[in-house]
C-alpha cells in the first residue's frame, strides 16, 4: 500500500502487560519494588567499585559500565510500564520512536560488553603474564566505549528501517514498550527487509558474541583444569561464575524473542519481561553473592562513615 494513502499515528497505545483490574494495583507495587531495588543495587555496584582502590581493574570497570547500562535500559522499559498498568497507556509517535531506539542501543551495548568481559577473563587466567599489556587501561576504555558505539550504530539502523514505514493497520501495539517486531505489524507495507534484517543482524550479533563467549570459556576451562591446586582452581573458577550466569541469563530469552519475528506468543512476552526488566534487577545480586571481592568492599564501605563524602 502506498505510504499516502494510510495514515501517520499521532500517537500509539500500548496493550501493556495481560492483567485483570483487581490485579492492576499489586503489579504496580510489585514493578515498583523491582524498578527501585534495580536502580538502588546497580548504583551501589558503581559506588562501590569507584570508591574502592582494589576494584579499580579492567574486570569491575567493566562491571559498573554494565550496571550503568542496566540502570539506562530499566530506565527505558519501567516507567513507561508502570503507567501503563495504571491504564496510561498512550505514547507519542516520537515517544514509541525514542524507546525503541534506546532499548535495543543499550540491549546490544550490553551484549557486546558481556563479550568484552569474557575476554577480559581470557587474558586474566589464559595469559596471566601479558594481562597487563592486553587489559591496559587504554585498551579498556576503547572496549567499554568501542560496545556503546557499536550498540548506538545497530539501534539506530533498526530504528531508522523500522519508522520509515507507513503505518495505517492500527495504532494498538500488542505489547509492553515499542519494539520492532510488534511495531512492524502495524505497518501496511512489506517488511521483508526488517525482519530479514532483524534475523541477519540481531540474531546473528547475538549469536556471534555468544559463540565468542563461548570459545573465551573453553580456553578458560582448559587453563582452571592446568591448574595444579584445588584452591587456585576453585579461585580462577570464582571470578567466571557471575558472569556466565548472567549472560546466560539474558542471552537465553533475547535470542529466543528475536530468532522468531513472525511469532507472537505469550512465551515471548515472557521473555522479554525476564530479560528487560528481571535480569538488571538481579545482575548486581548475582555479583555481589558470588563475588568474594564484591562482597568484602560492601562491608568496608557500609562500615565507614567516611565512605559517603566519596559520593559528593
Amino acid at each position: 500500500m502506498d505510504g499516502r494513502n494510510s495514515s501517520l499515528f499521532v500517537n500509539f497505545v500500548l496493550k501493556g502487560l495481560p492483567c485483570i483490574d483487581e490485579l492492576r494495583v499489586p503489579l504496580f507495587l510489585f514493578l515498583s519494588i523491582i524498578y527501585t531495588s534495580t536502580l538502588m543495587g546497580n548504583f551501589l555496584i558503581i559506588v562501590v567499585v569507584k570508591c574502592t582502590s582494589s576494584l579499580h581493574t579492567p574486570m569491575y570497570f567493566f562491571l559498573s559500565n554494565l550496571s550503568f547500562l542496566d540502570i539506562c535500559l530499566s530506565s527505558v522499559t519501567f516507567p513507561r510500564l508502570l503507567g501503563n498498568v495504571l491504564s496510561m497507556k498512550t505514547i507519542s509517535f516520537n515517544g514509541c520512536v525514542s524507546q525503541l531506539y534506546f532499548f535495543h542501543f543499550l540491549a546490544s551495548a550490553e551484549c557486546f560488553l558481556y563479550t568484552v568481559m569474557a575476554y577480559d577473563r581470557y587474558a586474566a587466567i589464559c595469559r596471566p603474564l601479558h594481562y597487563s599489556r592486553l587489559m591496559s587501561w587504554k585498551v579498556s576504555v576503547c572496549l567499554a566505549f568501542g560496545s556503546w558505539l557499536a550498540g548506538s550504530l545497530h539501534s539506530i539502523t533498526h530504528t531508522v528501517l523500522t519508522f520509515h514505514l507507513p503505518f495505517c493497520h492500527s495504532n494498538e501495539i500488542a505489547y509492553f514498550f515499542c519494539d520492532i517486531i510488534p511495531v512492524l505489524k502495524l505497518a501496511c507495507a512489506d517488511t521483508t527487509l526488517n525482519k530479514t534484517m532483524i534475523l541477519v543482524n540481531i540474531a546473528s550479533i547475538s549469536l556471534s558474541c555468544f559463540m565468542l563467549i563461548m570459545i573465551s570459556y573453553i580456553h578458560i576451562i582448559a587453563a582452571i583444569l592446568r591448574i595444579k591446586t584445588a584452591d587456585g582452581r576453585r579461585k580462577a573458577f570464582s571470578t567466571c561464575v557471575s558472569h556466565v550466569t548472567v549472560v546466560a541469563l539474558f542471552y537465553v530469552p533475547c535470542v529466543f524473542t528475536y530468532m522468531r519475528p513472525d511469532s507472537g506468543s505469550s512465551i515471548d512476552m515472557a521473555a522479554a519481561v525476564f530479560y528487560t526488566l528481571i535480569t538488571p534487577s538481579l545482575n548486581p545480586i548475582i555479583y555481589s553473592l558470588r563475588n568474594k571481592e564484591v562482597k568484602e568492599a560492601l562491608k568496608k564501605v557500609g562500615g565507614h562513615r567516611q565512605f559517603w563524602p566519596h559520593l559528593m
